[in-house]
């Protein structure tokens, strides 16, 4: 069967596109928008299995990241094919991942951002002029939301500590990257995940971003302990090195909120090496590495 998830750009209206088609060829995937974005484009969420637990895979949080949302629909399509042809996927039997459980996958929390960082100021509305003037006519390194928040600044988990830190570097307002927002959840990409997680019983989650091949685990007080053993699993598998994330990286985010708000495990992956926008191209020699850890991701 051919690929039908290329090493490529996509953009949000592309990348519907192709998902669509996955679905139709594998029917059992199940779609749903769990919210959308400040510029009206949804945030589309794709599960297999029936389980009422799941673990959840998220991409795309940054508009520059936008490589990770095609290597985790890489994921997907290879994961729906080996469920069919009853194949080992990364050597591993997967069936029992949607045994009794299920596995969320959400491309791209961020497409306005996205969009912006592939199309520029045709992508921005009416925010053209302000967005163009924020970024000095640099779109392609956009990370922030239409509104320039940094959705992984904008998490309740210890955000007036991120906040003042950004303070002190002298981000006071919306722009490019690293604005966590007037307050914490003020976004609504961001709250469409703390509501799904609200409703959902997800065993763990795993943020996707560019670059550095490095893996996080580790988020205060109620980190898991069987979070550090997932953790070197995943580097074993990877070859993604452990570490501790900077400063402006620490609190705010996706995974630091989840561990705080359900002292369940979760993971920040940093695929690929280089400066982001990773090249396209690239998409599946950096999925190829990450396969296996992937796989570990959804039977943990």
């Amino acid at each position: 069967m051919g690929q039908l998830i290329l090493a490529k750009r996509y953009d949000s209206v592309e990348r519907t596109k192709a998902v669509d088609a996955l679905c139709q060829t594998y029917p059992f995937i199940k779609k749903s928008v769990i919210g959308r974005s400040c510029g009206g484009r949804d945030i589309p969420a794709y599960q297999i299995g029936a389980g009422e637990e799941s673990c959840l895979l998220a991409a795309a949080f940054h508009g520059s990241e936008h490589i990770t949302a095609t290597v985790l629909l890489m994921f997907l399509e290879e994961f729906a094919e080996a469920l069919v042809k009853k194949q080992t996927l990364a050597g591993y039997h997967i069936g029992r991942a949607v045994r009794q459980r299920s596995v969320l996958f959400i491309p791209c929390v961020n497409p306005d951002g996205c969009d912006i960082s592939l199309c520029g100021k045709t992508a921005c509305g009416n925010r053209a002029r302000e967005i163009a003037k924020q970024c000095q006519n640099d779109f392609t390194h956009w990370n922030a939301n239409l509104r320039g928040v940094d959705i992984n600044h904008n998490f309740s988990a210890g955000w007036q500590e991120l906040h003042q830190k950004e303070m002190d570097a002298g981000i006071y307002g919306p722009g490019p990257t690293r604005y966590g927002g007037p307050h914490p959840e003020s976004e609504p990409e961001c709250r469409a995940l703390t509501e799904l997680c609200g409703k959902r019983r997800i065993r763990h989650v795993v943020a996707l971003h560019s670059q550095g091949e490095v893996i996080y685990y580790r988020y205060g007080e109620h980190t898991p302990i069987r979070a550090k053993r997932m953790a070197e699993l995943f580097a074993t598998a990877s070859g993604y090195s452990i570490e501790e994330p900077e400063k402006l990286a620490t609190g705010g985010g996706f995974k630091d909120w989840f561990i705080e708000t359900f002292h369940r495990p979760g993971f920040t992956l940093e695929l690929g090496k280089g400066r982001n926008p990773l090249p396209p191209q690239t998409a599946r020699d950096i999925y190829e590495k990450a396969k296996e850890m992937l796989t570990l991701c959804t039977l943990l």
